[in-house]
């Protein structure tokens, strides 16, 4: 609810501050003599007034955008403080990477059993 209303609070400053920026005397006219208005608003503000005014409103609308879009970066975040804290730890590959093509495994030979008990031991023929 905060963050909500945190940036409804942001984003009007944001058009008053736009306002308060155009309504500003350029150095070629400010935006009233652009429709035609010429000089009638120097009477409005006067010539050395207006410019204390809307100098004075653009500081304000200045220092509420920026304290805005501090809150609203301190509300909105969610989550631990670090970019990679709340990561899961990579797991290490079962076998490793490699970059030539795949052979089939070799297959052991069959493990032959020794039997319990000795055979027993047979002459060898005589040579004749």
């Amino acid at each position: 609810m905060l963050y909500y209303l945190v940036t409804v609070l942001y984003i009007l400053a944001c058009f008053t501050m736009m306002l308060v920026v155009y309504l500003q005397q350029g150095k070629g006219g400010d935006i009233a003599s652009a429709f035609g208005g010429g000089g009638s608003s120097q009477s409005a503000f006067g010539a050395r007034s207006g410019a204390t005014v809307l100098s004075r409103a653009t500081t304000i609308c200045a220092i509420l955008f920026m304290v805005g879009a501090l809150a609203l970066g301190i509300i909105g975040r969610s989550g631990p403080a670090s970019v990679i804290g709340g990561r899961a730890p990579l797991t290490q590959p079962s076998t490793p990477a490699t970059t030539t093509p795949a052979r089939p495994p070799a297959t052991p030979a069959p493990a032959t059993t020794a039997p319990a008990t000795p055979a027993p031991a047979t002459p060898a023929p005589a040579n004749r």
